[in-house]
């Protein structure tokens, strides 16, 4: 059992980043152009949800496109240093080859904001989204597409420069394909990992600040510890999930299972940091087709009403996975929780906070912390999962930070915390009952 008011006093080292993450699609509405607003349109979208209580459009978001200037003194106010975000490709260039000068005095004037507000921003260039006309063409499972997204970058990339404390190519592309190594699968990771590479090289002829692509480091974990199916099967999801990009951009070498390994030198050391984006782990069970596995039953939280909408507190993973990386410096891109009951969300940062301590401890060179997410949001189908330290009215656009945006700025004010932190923002340990 966690008891978090126990927990020793944590310290970060001097000079650590703290801040909050979004995405574009997620908060800022009416992403007219893009293949996800396309997507939502269409009568499909609710084929899993015929009554429509669950799915939804994205709509105006969090109206965040408008609201953005209030949005910049929410950040300020909180206390955050850092803030992770994303710049819509469909909006500077809603028609192949058209540039918007709005959309891009818009995301200037933000970004110049953020940075006179004293926040270092890191960028992500792609973040699930991209223009509908792009997606046409078959978007990154063709070559023949680079140069578009070359194009954009070179277009973009040198406006945005002086304002950039970091970036990010690309969010959790590991992820793209699955639990699988079906046809297609490796050539599509394999044109990810030589475009994260060419994003690379091309920000580095205009920027200083440090580039990677943030990864979606899922901690796999076997169903059945001892059964050497499961086991084999967890180091295979380990492997198509998180080991080919890593082993890649270490290496050069591009290598899938059921694939011929490829070379490519643009590769090798393509990357300044790593940028991990950790929630929780997920089982394999390798009695089923999917690998699907079902948690553990004592560890199951269902703290949002979404139907098989499961949470685990796992921090004990955030520590495992990270050890794996100690050979550049990590910035934690993304970890939160979805809870209706914000208590669950100052346990949740207290155990993962304490994890990244340790894994600090043992040797890992952990620069930064964003929580996700900034404020709740729209989570790609639904508007029900709640992750932010900000509640928001989806239909006023009314912010109110919760109670575990203050215990985050108290962090931040004192880099680290204690037990008897935690009790003046947490008045008894959380539960379901």
């Amino acid at each position: 059992m966690y008891d978090v008011f126990s927990l020793p006093p944590v310290r970060f080292p001097e000079g650590f980043l703290w801040g909050s993450a979004t995405a574009g699609h997620q908060i800022e509405g009416d992403n007219i152009h893009s293949q996800s607003w396309h997507n939502e349109q269409q009568p499909d979208f609710y084929k899993d949800d015929p009554e429509r209580k669950i799915r939804a459009p994205s709509g105006k978001a969090c109206d965040h496109y408008r609201l953005y200037r209030e949005d910049v003194e929410l950040i300020a106010s909180l206390g955050h240093r850092g803030y992770r975000m994303s710049i819509e490709w469909s909006r500077i260039e809603p028609q192949e080859g058209r540039w918007d000068s709005e959309a891009v005095d818009h995301y200037l004037d933000l970004l110049e904001r953020l940075v006179q507000r004293g926040i270092k921003v890191f960028v992500t260039l792609h973040h699930f989204t991209h223009p509908l006309w792009f997606d046409r063409m078959g978007a990154f499972g063709s070559t023949a597409n680079f140069r578009y997204f070359e194009r954009y970058l070179a277009f973009l990339v040198p406006k945005i420069t002086p304002f950039v404390s970091g970036w990010n190519v690309f969010n959790e592309f590991n992820q793209w394909g699955g639990l699988t190594s079906g046809p297609g699968v490796a050539p599509l990771k394999f044109n990810m990992i030589r475009l994260h590479a060419l994003g690379y090289h091309l920000i580095k002829q205009h920027s200083t600040a440090p580039v990677s692509s943030a990864h979606a480091f899922i901690h796999w974990f076997p169903r059945r510890f001892h059964d050497s199916l499961d086991r084999c099967m967890t180091g295979f999801a380990d492997f198509t999930t998180n080991e080919f990009f890593f082993h890649a951009l270490r290496t050069g070498e591009l290598v899938y299972p059921n694939h011929d390994a490829e070379y490519d030198p643009d590769v090798k050391g393509a990357l300044d940091f790593w940028a991990v984006n950790y929630y929780t782990r997920h089982m394999i069970d390798a009695r089923f087709a999917s690998l699907d596995g079902a948690r553990f039953h004592h560890k199951e939280l269902k703290m949002v009403p979404m139907p098989f909408y499961l949470e685990e507190m796992y921090p004990e993973g955030l520590i495992a996975n990270l050890e794996r990386l100690n050979d550049y410096p990590v910035y934690i891109t993304e970890n939160g929780c979805s809870a209706d009951d914000d208590r669950f969300r100052i346990v949740y940062l207290a155990l993962h906070l304490s994890a990244l301590r340790e894994a600090i401890d043992r040797g890992v060179d952990v620069r930064g912390y964003f929580y996700w997410s900034l404020m709740d949001n729209y989570e790609w189908t639904s508007f029900i999962p709640r992750f932010g330290l900000v509640g928001v009215d989806f239909q006023t656009f009314q912010r109110t930070p919760k109670p575990s945006a203050l215990f985050y700025r108290q962090v931040i004010q004192e880099n680290g915390f204690s037990g008897e932190q935690i009790k003046r923002h947490l008045d008894a340990l959380p539960t379901l009952r």
